[in-house]
């Protein structure tokens, strides 16, 4: 069963379905109902099975064919099919870029992922890049939809700005005003890309929020963001508490609560998580910042975040807040521990982190799921265990 919103068993390789008329070694499609297409997307992204080279068709009223590359292990599909007449996607980043006059030695620095967000392109600049400018032109003619492109240079490490994890981008091309709506699964997210953190990676998970909270719950989120969990959640029914240290996440998690009409469930407070802790009974706590993929401080080392936030205090450790997580927590809780662990070390660093920290605060857990989010960067894995505590 998937562990993105699990729409059925994926059929083995072996009982494939193939459509009449379909030739044997013709390419095959996961068929997911339409409203799960993003999110089946993303997942299939992260098993690295997704077909970019060809288009996303339709598959009767309420179904949509995604093309893959070999059947789905860890995403629910309806079904696996041959597919008729595969279309080839539209021109890609590469072919623009050529057309523009790079050459095959210019083209071997295009970057290979980019972020759309609402109506901004958010895109890794590669070193040794012959023109940003060219690129962030071609980006807006894949991208037809977007306004403005900015070049990631990852997160700012120094003063404040080091402190509320603030992003560094550059204007490569479009509008100056990046300012924008980004939409998932019926949640509106409103931000600015150039001054909050948004992983679309993440998109699964958020998605897996809303559906895995109950509408009578009390969750306490400890590091909201403009509301990554805390907005599905809340639109699921759900009373939020969410803690936010950066002013201007703070002021878009106020806006977006407003935006999506759920501002009578969510309790915002622009604080340290660890100052509310004490103060809060929840059913569900959710830990979306997971700290370093070493668990060190050296420099170089990637601090980073699901919620995109820390609490207040900089820390790379993502365990140093379990202690509060289960302050908060009632007997028959749950909490959401993320952690960016080496997949030689899945899932017996997590698990033990965990452990010690039920165990020194008197208390017995169970392991309701062990589930990986994305991969964080090479050999280290972005996971999330869901834990019950008695």
């Amino acid at each position: 069963m998937s562990d993105d919103g699990d729409a059925g068993e994926t059929p083995p390789v072996d009982e494939i379905l193939e459509r009449a008329g379909a030739k044997p070694n013709a390419p095959l499609a996961a068929v997911v109902e339409k409203p799960r297409a993003e999110t089946a997307i993303e997942s299939l992204r992260t098993e690295g099975v997704y077909d970019d080279s060809r288009r996303v068709r339709e598959d009767g009223p309420n179904r949509v064919a995604l093309p893959v590359t070999e059947p789905p292990t860890d995403t629910g599909v309806l079904e696996v099919v041959r597919q008729l007449e595969p279309e080839p996607r539209s021109p890609g980043l590469e072919d623009l870029l050529a057309a523009r006059g790079w050459s095959d030695a210019d083209l071997e620095s295009v970057p290979g992922s980019w972020a759309v967000i609402g109506s901004v392109i958010l895109v890794p600049v590669p070193d040794g890049c012959p023109d940003e400018t060219v690129l962030g032109e071609a980006l807006l003619e894949l991208h037809g939809e977007a306004d403005s492109v900015l070049a990631d240079d990852g997160i700012a490490n120094d003063g404040d700005a080091g402190t509320y994890r603030e992003p560094r981008t550059r204007l490569l091309a479009g509008e100056r005003d990046t300012e924008t709506i980004h939409t998932e699964h019926g949640t509106r997210y409103g931000l600015d890309p150039a001054r909050v953190m948004f992983s679309p990676g993440n998109q699964a998970e958020r998605a897996r929020m809303g559906d895995v909270v109950a509408a009578d719950e009390h969750v306490f989120d400890m590091f909201a963001g403009i509301g990554y969990f805390t907005l599905p959640m809340a639109r699921a029914g759900a009373r939020v508490s969410a803690t936010e240290i950066n002013p201007a996440a703070f002021r878009y998690l106020l806006e977006n609560a407003v935006l999506n009409d759920v501002a009578d469930r969510v309790d915002a407070y622009m604080t340290d998580c660890r100052e509310l802790a004490s103060e809060t009974d929840a059913d569900r706590v959710v830990m979306g910042y997971y700290g370093s993929s070493d668990g060190g401080d050296e420099p170089g080392s990637s601090a980073e975040s699901t919620g995109e936030s820390e609490c207040g205090t900089r820390t790379n450790e993502a365990r140093a807040f379990l202690p509060d997580a289960l302050e908060a927590l009632v007997p028959g809780g749950v909490i959401h521990y993320h952690e960016a662990t080496p997949e030689t070390r899945l899932w017996e660093r997590p698990l033990e982190r965990l452990e010690t920290a039920v165990a020194d605060a008197g208390r017995t857990h169970e392991v309701l799921k062990r589930h990986r989010v994305k991969s964080h960067s090479a050999g280290v894995e972005h996971v999330v265990l869901d834990v019950r505590v008695a």
